[in-house]
């Protein structure tokens, strides 16, 4: 992987390589440099597979990074591309026209974060949470438990414990 991050390094703005286990590594990249990087990893490097798009919520920094995760089978390497991007802004590149399936992971994000993927098809359609008007729920300040509270009615008999308190109790029931 130190070889690949090399020769990527000369042609693109990269952060340091990070390695982690077996042929796992990540790298985090501008923005504006996503693209051409994507395109020289599948066409050149042998990165052929997106295994994934997922998304962090990096709330105190007013950033969401978005990891591609791709696969060179040939080689069994792994390398995740984080990009940061504004949050209060939330857009994305989309890459559908490079991986068909990134568009179903585009939809997702959009969905479930609020992260727009201009020029990815059919992004605005519902995709898993049918009329839903809240904040998406992904977002760490989508306050699950007053949605909880305003959308479903307390069932009668039903105790709801402390977590803490809870396990403090099955763990030590002597108060020790």
């Amino acid at each position: 992987m130190r070889d690949i991050h090399a020769l990527l390094k000369q042609r693109h703005r990269l952060g340091p390589l990070e390695p982690r286990k077996g042929g796992l590594a990540f790298v985090t990249v501008p923005r504006e440099n996503l693209r051409g990087l994507l395109l020289e990893l599948r066409d050149t490097h042998g990165f052929t597979h997106l295994v994934l798009l997922t998304a962090v919520d990096w709330m105190e920094d007013g950033l969401f990074q978005l990891t591609y995760m791709l696969n060179n089978r040939g080689r069994d390497l792994t390398l995740g591309i984080r990009v940061m991007i504004d949050r209060e802004e939330a857009q994305g590149d989309t890459i559908h026209d490079m991986w068909p399936t990134a568009a179903t992971y585009q939809r997702e994000l959009k969905e479930m974060f609020g992260i727009d993927f201009p020029g990815s098809p059919r992004l605005d359609e519902e995709f898993i949470l049918e009329g839903w008007t809240d904040l998406p729920p992904y977002r760490r300040d989508f306050d699950s438990l007053a949605y909880s509270q305003q959308t479903y009615a307390e069932r009668p008999g039903r105790v709801t414990h402390d977590p803490r308190e809870y396990m403090k109790s099955k763990l030590y029931p002597d108060g020790v």
